[in-house]
């Protein structure tokens, strides 16, 4: 494999071929995606080395401390023995990266390879095509956030732990001195917490990023701006924190740092610059001056860092993971945009040329990534299995029921889409007895009861899954308890309608699955409706059958979410395109009348957006573009379908027309949209009633489900995934 390395002696730079790290117990093997070049400690380094031996020996006088004591001890030839041979060796750069988990070690048990990590560490996330990395320096990268903003993990947990020992209250006015890559994440965490920051940096464009970024003002140290911002700011009592986010060997933003402090006010030492305290001026205001060592407890300590030994959180809230997860889920909720900090990326084997351009002044930049190749034949293309659904064995669980027997339903969930979307579709519905509603809180089980006519409402859901008298099960909860809710109520010999998604993750999948199994209960149904919508069937049939592959192409224009969303907990209900992208896999499935092969998946550069191409197996290829940058008014959903000299067009339920040797447009809708809620629940409910088939075979829901899922392995692998059906 390749690394980036440096010679302390020479100054000189290399890619070098080096063996590949072994697998050890207790950490993970990661091929590197992205890695991110630290333009404040990683050039003072290169910059270090290109140095005369007395300009490396002023740079550093802690280790020319060292060098006095071993001559002291040793003598000065076996000293100097030493230090030439530690001089005259190559060194590692880097210590922040994104890659993908390829080899789990020993013990290892929160990740499985194929997934997406960020890691941190001068000695484990270097600028290597692969690294070896210890537990605690790893952490899974959130669901749906690009591998490229995932590799600021580590600058960002430096960032964060900085604003940490500033203590932040709302309300509060911060002074950010020096706005490289530190002070500019900075600025964005404080933002975030409610504080009003001003920003200090003698270069014009750092300062202009700092205010879109959220800086209330910023300006040149020596600039009669920053004061004055300050001044109005603080109603002239000064700022309460002052972070320390600059390097060099002036003095001045110490001195800058307790002239616009308040009294008693914090200065929190983030970067490495001189530190010569004005002795008179910090002891009058009594400032609190505070350190930040580096990602956060655990840094430095071998037994964390080395031995995965973690610190109670009781004790130790925000350790060095911690920091790195917390930072990469800000920035997955759009809490804190790393985007416009890229000012370069570079493909990995220009790194030399790349560093050279920042020492030499070429390249003005505040953040550069390198890039890496995908690998060539080393590694097998990424995989996610598709679970085979076991025939069953016996009788149908659900037989017929009479025809003047009620089907009787119970709904655990009561939330907008039930009582918007489906229960306005049952409640009435000749043969249909709504039974029982279960929620998690009473006042809502109450509410859906007296709007909808449910016979009883309980927080029980033991006592609805032990009524043998209810026929089928309606799971209308949130994404993170469809899988498990799912579970129960198949092993409990219901009938099951869960709404998209029926799970959030493999394990989850094949645990219903094994439900499956286990109780010879395969009578269940997810609520993919657009396969059902009356348009969308007529177009279909216009289009007729066809002899060669298609080409389909589905425009969801998703739009972004309000503040506060639930959607947004992507910690704990998944990513927005797990929680809906089954609607659109299944509409495609269905239309091309087969199951996907292969999924790949790419998201464009500083957006949420998805770009995502299935194939099929007869050579048919469908691209759905989940998007949340469009216009909103621009129709939700479009989709074409062209295959044999025909194309099929949906213009977001609202009309769709057919084009051949005679063309067919459907006439406008004169109400509401119609995607096939009332039709899905029809055929759902005559399944139980009859004992017939589910309107959708067991083994489509879950291929479309493995397909939604392996997007994640798609955007974190930047390669196709073949989705293999086990055998």
């Amino acid at each position: 494999m390749k690394q980036v390395v440096q010679n302390y002696k020479s100054g000189e730079l290399a890619v070098l071929d080096v063996p590949v790290p072994g697998c050890k117990p207790g950490g993970v093997l990661v091929r590197t995606a992205y890695s991110l070049i630290s333009t404040g400690t990683e050039l003072m380094k290169v910059s270090e080395a290109g140095m005369s031996m007395l300009g490396k020996a002023r740079s550093r006088p802690d280790q020319v401390a060292k060098v006095m004591q071993s001559v002291a001890t040793n003598g000065l030839p076996a000293t100097y023995r030493k230090v030439m041979g530690k001089l005259d060796s190559y060194t590692p750069l880097g210590y922040s990266l994104c890659g993908v988990v390829e080899q789990v070690g020993a013990g290892i048990d929160d990740v499985k390879v194929g997934d997406l990590v960020a890691c941190a560490g001068n000695e484990h996330a270097l600028h290597a095509e692969l690294n070896w990395v210890p537990k605690n320096l790893y952490t899974p990268v959130p669901d749906g956030l690009a591998p490229r903003h995932a590799a600021f993990g580590t600058v960002g947990s430096i960032a964060m732990q900085g604003v940490r020992q500033g203590e932040p209250q709302l309300g509060e006015v911060a002074l950010v001195i020096g706005l490289g890559l530190i002070g500019q994440l900075v600025v964005q965490l404080l933002t975030a917490s409610g504080v009003r920051v001003v920003g200090v940096d003698p270069d014009p464009a750092r300062c202009g990023l700092a205010e879109r970024l959220g800086a209330a003002a910023c300006g040149d140290p020596a600039s009669a701006a920053v004061a004055a911002a300050v001044a109005e700011l603080t109603d002239g009592h000064g700022v309460d924190q002052v972070y320390l986010a600059a390097g060099g060997g002036s003095n001045q933003p110490v001195e800058l740092a307790a002239e616009l402090s308040r009294d008693r006010g914090r200065v929190v030492d983030i970067g490495k610059c001189r530190l010569d305290l004005p002795w008179n001026a910090y002891y009058e205001k009594e400032l609190d001056v505070r350190f930040s060592r580096s990602y956060g407890p655990g840094r430095y300590d071998p037994e964390y860092e080395l031995d995965g030994r973690d610190y109670p959180i009781g004790y130790v809230r925000w350790t060095e993971r911690r920091n790195l997860a917390c930072f990469l889920d800000l920035v997955a909720r759009g809490r804190v945009d790393v985007e416009p900090l890229v000012s370069h990326i570079a493909d990995f084997d220009d790194a030399v040329e790349t560093y050279q351009r920042l020492k030499d002044g070429d390249l003005k930049a505040v953040a550069v990534l390198f890039r890496y190749p995908e690998p060539a034949g080393e590694v097998a293309a990424p995989e996610v299995a598709v679970p085979t659904v076991k025939p069953r064995s016996g009788t149908v669980s659900t037989p017929a029921r009479s025809g003047t027997s009620p089907v009787r339903l119970a709904f655990v969930g009561a939330g907008n889409y039930a009582t918007s979307m489906l229960l306005p579709h049952l409640a009435g519905r000749d043969g249909v007895e709504l039974s029982t509603v279960v929620t998690t809180t009473a006042l809502s089980a109450a509410n859906a009861q007296r709007k909808f006519g449910f016979a009883e409402a309980t927080t029980d859901l033991d006592a609805v899954l032990g009524d043998t008298s209810i026929d089928a099960v309606f799971v209308v909860t949130r994404h993170s308890s469809h899988a498990e809710l799912t579970r129960k109520a198949l092993l409990a010999d219901k009938t099951v309608f869960v709404e998209k998604p029926l799970a959030l993750t493999e394990d989850e999948l094949t645990g219903v699955l094994a439900a499956v199994e286990e109780s010879g209960n395969d009578r269940l149904q997810v609520g993919f409706n657009r396969r059902f919508a009356p348009l969308l069937q007529e177009a279909r049939q216009r289009f007729g059958a066809r002899t060669g592959p298609a080409s389909l192409r589905y425009l969801v224009n998703a739009g972004r979410l309000q503040p506060g969303s639930w959607y947004l907990r992507q910690g704990t209900e998944g990513s927005r395109f797990v929680g809906e992208g089954g609607h659109f896999i299944d509409t495609a499935s269905w239309l091309l009348g087969a199951d996907p092969v292969s999924v790949y998946a790419v998201a464009p550069s500083g957006t949420e957006d998805l770009q995502i191409v299935l194939h099929y197996p007869d050579g048919s290829t469908a691209t759905i573009s989940y998007v949340t940058t469009g216009a909103p008014g621009f129709p939700k959903e479009t989709l074409d379908l062209v295959a044999d000299g025909k194309v099929l067009r949906l213009d977001d339920f609202v009309r769709a027309s057919v084009y051949s040797r005679k063309r067919w447009v459907s006439s406008r809708l004169p109400k509401a949209r119609d995607k096939g809620q009332s039709a899905e629940l029809a055929a759902f409910i005559k399944a139980v009633r009859t004992g017939g088939p589910m309107p959708v075979p067991l083994q489509s829901l879950v291929a479309t489900t493995s397909a939604t899922l392996a997007v994640r392995a798609g955007l974190a692998g930047g390669a196709p995934v073949t989705l293999a059906r086990a055998r």
